[in-house]
């Protein structure tokens, strides 16, 4: 599965995302300022001449065209390796389409042609032009970046065991961005180390032992970039090294906190969304209905009880995907890949992420949110609490739909796969933040198109 980026972003993509905001103002400007709706409908035209001043005019287009890019960029997830490949750079391309085919029908409404022809034609014209140019602007970039711009070298340096281990995790997730180098112990000399090199940093795995300390202090001095692997996976991978965090780094440390403006906005968000989206997928609904009850016997919806926020007992709701005697005996079992108690239909709406949809009646309730980490059972929830530090923590925010675990890793089906979820969990936990959530949104978009993850 493709990683999401963490917070930090490449000075690649903000020029990039400014340069695909001045595109998106150039297109608008072109295919619908007051010479193109007039070529579409002169009264419409008029009108909104009429109402709104070029420089209003000009204001909404910029708006318009800012948001298009930026939600083109947050498709993306930031990360300018999505588009070294073909479908990276399509996946890429069509999600920026569908981010930002709101913003530019929002636009046409306000430029005076809602509602009509004119409106359809224009919108039409505005995607077409747009996704095209993206594509294109996207490809050249992808091309550019693949032949001038080598990963940059990270240097690991500590004991051999968790030095190992970074670098197994680094070339599993960043591989893309970074070439780890480790260990390295001994006599460590900056000039030695970076002769004919393109390093980015070092990295400490573990602390380093007194003999280099000295050396590492030269290289500080000399301005190479020094951090330890828990600050460089939290800003570089998205995830919490859980064997380095402790209750001070959580008592002390940087986030963790909440906002109660924001969590108001969370939660406005989460009703209006899923009452729009139950409403758009309500056909969709009703066929998987009745294509489950055609497939096997039993109940079409599947009640289970789940651990929400702060240990509360929930029954989650999802459509049924696996045969009624799934667990005879009732004892609880993890889904394993090619799983033979999931039907034929069961296969197809867990690719899907369909089944899924009746948990919208569980956000509009309260007792889920459209983002956050994944509900488990309470069975599971008691196992991993105690094979696992920190776990219980993941529980101070609403369980979701989706979240920033399930769009950087795998289904999880053991304890260590939890263990790895929820290093992204608790980062989700400590970083929480609206413009993460719509990131997460987007970047589901692209899970469930590719089917990514499901079992």
């Amino acid at each position: 599965m493709q990683r999401e980026a963490p917070r930090s972003v490449q000075r690649n993509m903000i020029v990039l995302g400014a340069v695909e905001a001045g595109l998106a103002l150039a297109i608008i400007c072109a295919t619908s300022g007051p010479a193109g709706l007039q070529s579409l409908d002169p009264r419409s035209a008029a009108s909104a001449l009429t109402e709104a001043p070029l420089a209003a005019w000009l204001a909404a287009a910029a708006a318009t065209a800012l948001v298009a890019a930026i939600l083109a960029i947050t498709a993306t997830a930031g990360r300018s390796a999505q588009w070294l490949t073909r479908k990276r750079l399509v996946t890429a391309t069509l999600a920026s389409l569908a981010a930002s085919a709101l913003a530019l029908v929002l636009f046409t409404q306000g430029a005076g042609t809602s509602g009509s022809t004119a409106q359809a034609v224009l919108v039409g014209k505005l995607l077409a032009a747009w996704v095209g140019t993206v594509g294109v602007l996207r490809l050249v970039f992808s091309l550019g970046l693949g032949r001038n711009a080598p990963r940059p070298i990270v240097l690991i340096i500590g004991d051999q065991a968790p030095a190992a281990r970074l670098v197994k995790r680094l070339k599993a997730i960043a591989g893309d961005n970074f070439d780890p180098v480790a260990p390295l112990r001994g006599d460590i000399s900056w000039p030695d180390l970076s002769a004919g090199r393109r390093v980015w940093g070092i990295v400490l795995a573990s602390e380093p032992s007194p003999q280099d300390v000295s050396p590492l202090l030269d290289c500080k001095l000399r301005g190479v970039r020094i951090v330890t692997a828990a600050a460089f996976q939290e800003t570089h991978l998205g995830r919490v090294d859980i064997d380095a965090l402790t209750p001070a780094a959580i008592l002390a440390g940087e986030g963790f906190t909440t906002s109660g403006l924001g969590d108001t906005i969370k939660r406005a968000g989460d009703i209006c969304i899923s009452i729009a989206m139950i409403a758009v997928t309500l056909p969709l609904m009703l066929l998987t209905a009745l294509a489950i009850k055609a497939d096997s016997p039993g109940p079409v919806l599947y009640r289970q009880q789940r651990v929400g926020a702060h240990g509360r007992i929930f029954t989650v709701l999802k459509f049924r995907s696996m045969t009624v005697d799934a667990e005879a005996g009732g004892k609880a079992r993890w889904a394993q890949r090619q799983d033979p108690r999931v039907t034929r239909v069961g296969r197809f709406i867990r690719a899907t992420r369909i089944d899924e949809l009746p948990q919208l009646v569980n956000v509009i309730s309260g007792e889920m949110s459209l983002v956050g980490p994944r509900p488990e059972r309470p069975v599971f929830v008691e196992q991993l609490t105690e094979a696992i530090p920190f776990y219980a923590q993941r529980a101070y925010v609403k369980p979701g739909l989706t979240g920033w675990a399930q769009v950087n890793y795998p289904y999880g089906a053991s304890v260590e796969d939890a263990r790895e979820k929820l290093a992204y969990d608790l980062y989700y936990v400590k970083h929480r933040s609206l413009l993460l959530d719509l990131r997460i949104l987007l970047a589901t978009v692209r899970v469930v198109l590719f089917r990514q993850g499901a079992r």
